[in-house]
């Protein structure tokens, strides 16, 4: 049987199950951030699923010389829900929604030894962009692009235009 996902906006009463997502789908140390950003500026999407969120991702939008960005600051399936299809729903809906509103490109963060993150951003058409890429992409300005996308040690990013 196939599971039935619904893919929507966050709602103030999803917050309770997108904690307890976050909870049990970061370490530690990102916990708090994952959590806070939810109710902070930008977009959060989430997946429904057996009448419960099981998945979400946090979307933000931001400008380096007029130019419009987006990109998925988050995103994460409970573990009873993984393997599935879901996160790249998810990551599918998140795109779309940022190229909706007239993002130039989309980018996306993750530590270097998540390879499940990895493996879902690179079948959704991202790539990864070291350093020197991103310099070439923004010039001197790809320190602004760091700032914006809050990126953490140990992360790499990725592109999808």
């Amino acid at each position: 049987m196939e599971l039935e996902l619904i893919v929507r906006k966050m709602t103030e009463n999803d917050l309770n199950q997108l904690k307890q997502v976050v909870d049990v789908s970061f370490p530690i140390v990102y916990r708090f951030f994952a959590f806070h950003s939810l109710k902070e500026e930008g977009q959060v999407i989430v997946g429904e699923a057996e009448g419960r969120v099981v998945g979400f991702a946090k979307l933000i939008e931001f400008h380096i010389e007029n130019k419009k960005y987006g990109c998925i600051l988050w995103i994460a399936v409970h573990p009873s829900f993984r393997r599935k299809g879901i996160a790249a729903t998810i990551t599918n809906s998140g795109i779309q929604y940022l190229k909706g509103e007239g993002t130039k490109a989309v980018f996306a963060s993750t530590q270097r030894r998540n390879v499940a993150a990895l493996s879902v951003l690179r079948l959704q058409g991202f790539r990864r962009m070291g350093f020197l890429a991103l310099w070439r992409f923004f010039g001197r300005r790809v320190f602004e692009f760091y700032r914006d996308i809050w990126l953490a040690p140990g992360e790499v990013v990725l592109m999808r235009d």
